[in-house]
């Protein structure tokens, strides 16, 4: 008879056993699809994202790169990460042998489909090469290679010509990612030496106003320049207006490329100038492109995973990677930052950063944070209170880009960003501001009024996603009612702790679902819960909204009848066909369940809540084979910042923050035979699967540091104090392992 414990035997992760992991980073993985990722060049949270953009126009191009695209229009400095919204596209610089061509196309448009016209040219990507720090591509003709690398706030290109004589470089100041026909606002070009030029280019889009401005430092001589506005020839060595461009020529040679140091700037010339200096200085490509591997490799290294199979392994660091391409620092070397009221702040004592898509990354790639970068998370909270001093509104962040709030997405997701922070020990603000604070934010988002005074905020009205507003305000409510608890204000505790139990007012008991209500308390009718509604819901229908109850699944268990009518509504989910959507971000469908976006993410883990783990552990590990693969459509829907990547990493440990201000991780299915965690303060905290492979998704039984483990989730707390936590897996549930123990609301 097998014994009931397995015999762990201690298996040390060195790091010398595994390879550095940055050689398993694939950018391409995402760039097909509905991913919206880039495949260039960036460093960690880097301002800069070097890149190429083949197409600017449709909401596949928002990142300004399709892989399905066969022509590139040039090489941008910013770019967004797997948003459903497109922006930036900022300085595109696009190296030419022969006659300069101006336009992408002779119309203006065609997106990236046009590859023979104007300043686009054609390439394969069989001639594409996409790394860490690293991306290189050589156009079909004439056959230019172009190579990109960057740091936090530069980057550095290298272009080597396939003849001799004249070349030239393109700087495009009115290019950018956008809706068709929206030039940028203003922007200026000046030559400074016969090496150096600078310049600003000012945009609206998304996010509303921003400015980037540069320094260019060439390898070689500039022999002429020619510079234009509006496609008129002008004069001189500067030039400011609107629709400004310039082609800068040199007299090249294939045995020398030409190499140009770039540095960037939210702020000013002067600014960019100072970055440059101080990240690459007289450092070549070479140089700078190992510093940023380096720095990659230190911060990858933080989980090791062990696999026979490369492609699961590239599929891992992929996603761990993009975790940490957003968000983006926003100020410059010497600390000055610009904020809301788009004033210039000088330096605070703290890195600054924006592109937090929080709506997303709330739920998994903010708790990510607190464990693979801690030193950063009192960056990222200290920064969304410095954002709230700073705005016209007094709202910490919903949605910020280049620093504005772009007010995308509902909720007032930052809050729980901060909660788990605070309870995690990572932050170092005054709580009482930081109240203050989430209080307001919290009373001045849309329908927030009649959410305060009825208890739900109104569906009905086109957009209005009242049940979706009701649900995410009341979790959001639930954290600030914890932090008030955990300061000492009374008042507040109770106050949010009413408001947290709003989600009941939503939920329909005839149909155990949660459904959109009027603002006089009646149900809309016709009520069709597979359609994707906006007037009751965001990006989702009410199958998939029903379970964001996060802080309270005990509660939303009671609503539904119990845990065993609980369990059939959510088998229910996985079976009913027919998602009816026009919304293209509902994606990665299992019956109901939409992988591709993020209010379904926790789902799967709710068994867990209802003593039947055996199922989450089934879905997990469906989920994670079937929507994420090596492939350049390897993500099933937009990438969002980060998020669907962080799904992906913390279930291949075996563990999810169903709620993620709670400190309590949930028990899923590790997909790797062992994992180590790099934890601060020299521990590591080890997941160990044994017998575990494709067909084997189910827990047999578990050992938490050697001790028998008989419940489906961890406390922070447990896995900071670092150990093992070893798993025998098997192909047949263990309907015995984990029944009994559920869940705490918190676990700190």
């Amino acid at each position: 008879m097998r014994p009931l414990f397995f015999v762990l035997t201690p298996i040390v992760l060195q790091a010398a056993e595994l390879p550095l992991p940055a050689r398993y980073v694939d950018p391409m993985i995402g760039t097909a699809g509905h991913g919206h990722v880039f495949p260039g060049a960036t460093a960690p949270f880097g301002m800069v994202q070097a890149s190429p953009d083949t197409g600017v126009h449709g909401w596949d191009r928002c990142s300004g790169y399709h892989y399905d695209d066969p022509g590139i229009l040039g090489f941008s400095h910013t770019h967004l990460s797997g948003t459903g919204c497109g922006d930036l596209g900022n300085l595109l610089f696009m190296p030419m042998q022969g006659e300069v061509r101006w336009d992408p196309t002779p119309t203006g448009v065609g997106g990236g489909l046009r590859p023979d016209t104007g300043a686009r040219v054609r390439f394969s990507h069989d001639q594409e090469e996409s790394e860490v720090g690293y991306y290189r591509v050589t156009f079909d003709d004439p056959k230019i290679q172009v190579e990109l690398t960057a740091t936090e706030r530069c980057a550095v290109h290298r272009y080597t010509f396939p003849e001799k004589g004249d070349a030239s470089v393109l700087i495009d100041l009115n290019h950018k990612i956008s809706p068709p026909g929206e030039p940028a606002f203003e922007a200026e070009l000046k030559v400074i030496d016969d090496h150096t030029v600078v310049g600003w280019q000012k945009t609206d889009g998304w996010s509303n106003p921003k400015t980037y401005s540069f320094v260019a430092e060439f390898s070689q001589p500039i022999v002429s320049q020619e510079l234009r506005e509006g496609g008129n020839e002008k004069s001189g060595k500067s030039l400011k207006g609107k629709a400004i461009k310039g082609a800068f020529h040199f007299d090249v040679d294939p045995s020398k490329p030409l190499v140009v140091k770039v540095g960037v700037s939210p702020i000013d010339i002067s600014g960019a100038k100072k970055n440059l200096a101080k990240e690459v200085g007289d450092a070549d490509f070479e140089a700078v492109r190992k510093g940023t591997v380096e720095k990659w490799n230190a911060l990858l290294g933080k989980i090791k995973v062990d696999s026979s199979d490369p492609a699961w392994l590239s599929t891992f660091y992929t996603a761990l990677y993009r975790t940490m391409v957003a968000p983006n620092l926003y100020n410059d070397a010497d600390g000055h930052w610009i904020g809301p009221d788009r004033e210039v702040q000088s330096k605070s004592g703290f890195d600054h950063y924006s592109t937090f898509s929080l709506w997303d990354t709330f739920r998994a790639a903010n708790p990510l944070y607190t464990l693979i970068v801690p030193d950063r998370v009192d960056d990222f909270t200290s920064g969304m209170l410095a954002h709230y001093k700073h705005s016209p509104w007094k709202q910490l962040p919903v949605w910020t880009l280049c620093g504005n709030d772009t007010w995308c997405m509902i909720g007032y997701h930052s809050i729980p960003v901060i909660v788990d922070a605070y309870f995690k020990g990572l932050t170092d603000f005054n709580e009482r501001d930081m109240l203050a604070a989430m209080v307001d934010s919290s009373n001045r988002r849309e329908w927030n009024r009649e959410y305060r005074e009825n208890g739900w905020a109104p569906s009905g009205d086109d957009g209005a996603q009242g049940t979706s507003r009701t649900l995410e305000y009341a979790f959001d409510d639930w954290c600030i009612a914890r932090f008030a608890e955990a300061i000492g204000d009374k008042k507040v505790t109770r106050e949010y702790d009413k408001r947290a139990q709003n989600y009941r007012n939503v939920f329909d008991t005839e149909s155990s679902l949660m459904r959109g209500k009027d603002r006089n308390g009646k149900w809309l009718e016709p009520f069709k819960p597979t359609v994707v509604d906006f007037t009751s819901f965001t990006e989702a229908n009410a199958w998939q909204y029903t379970w964001s109850v996060m802080h309270d699944v005990p509660g939303l268990i009671e609503l539904m009848g119990g845990p065993e009518k609980f369990v059939a509504k959510l088998d229910e989910m996985w079976t009913i066909e027919g998602v009816e959507s026009h919304a293209p971000d509902v994606t990665g469908l299992i019956g109901q369940y939409a992988h591709g976006n993020e209010p379904s993410h926790h789902a799967a883990y709710l068994y867990d809540f209802a003593g039947q783990p055996w199922k989450t552990q089934k879905w997990i590990r469906d989920i994670s084979t079937q929507f994420y693969t090596d492939k350049p459509d390897g993500v099933c829907g937009n990438e969002d910042c980060g998020q669907m990547s962080a799904w992906y990493v913390f279930s291949s440990l075996g563990i999810y923050p169903v709620n993620p201000a709670s400190g309590v991780y949930m028990i899923g299915s590790p997909l790797f035979r062992r994992a180590q965690v790099e934890l601060k303060g020299g521990k590591t905290f080890e997941v160990i699967a044994k017998d575990n492979g494709p067909d084997s998704p189910y827990i047999q039984e578990a050992l938490l540091n050697g001790k028998p483990l008989d419940r489906a989730w961890i406390t922070h707390r447990e896995l900071m104090a670092g150990g093992t936590l070893a798993f025998r897996m098997g192909s047949e549930p263990n309907k015995a392992w984990a029944v009994k123990e559920l869940p705490p609301v918190s676990g700190y």
